[in-house]
């Protein structure tokens, strides 16, 4: 099975708030500051990234993309994610309702902000850097390395075991 995010949103293509667009529109707005992304990372303890980025240094990103509002204040597991990555961020569709974030449960003295459509996104806040353990670092960086590879091995290779 190929694992790759979906490119695009199938329960509804008209709808605002998708996930998969939000998606698009943050890899192509990270790309442009020189952050290579991945979507769906496995992190340790269980959890799964919806992006995460590396820049040439070496820092990481993880973004949280959240599309209701039912979501984003029933996600109790996100600060899970503080661990995996020096910076992180909640990407939102346009439009979308931000206020929640700025309360003390969201951290938004450590969290930044992106909205995002399918085309292109902005930050609104940017995320407070928090560097990772050298060895925290060297071990969520091999295992985005290795996922990356899987997934390229995939394309090129659907029958490919692993």
């Amino acid at each position: 099975m190929l694992d790759v995010p979906p490119a695009s949103c199938i329960e509804d293509p008209a709808s605002p708030f998708c996930a998969a667009d939000v998606a698009r529109g943050v890899t192509r707005m990270l790309l442009r500051h020189d952050l290579t992304t991945i979507g769906e990372v496995p992190l340790e303890g269980g959890r799964r990234a919806d992006l995460m980025a590396i820049d040439a240094k070496g820092r990481i990103v993880i973004v949280e993309i959240k599309v209701s509002r039912a979501d984003l204040l029933g996600d109790g597991k996100w600060p899970d994610y503080l661990d995996h990555c020096d910076r992180f961020f909640w990407a939102m569709p346009a439009g979308f309702d931000l206020s929640p974030l700025d309360g003390p449960a969201f951290l938004p003295e450590r969290t930044g902000i992106i909205v995002a459509d399918r085309y292109d996104a902005a930050i609104v806040r940017e995320a407070h850097t928090h560097p990772l353990a050298a060895h925290v670092r060297k071990r969520c960086t091999l295992a985005y390395a290795r996922r990356a590879a899987r997934r390229l091995t995939a394309l090129i290779d659907p029958d490919a075991a692993g």
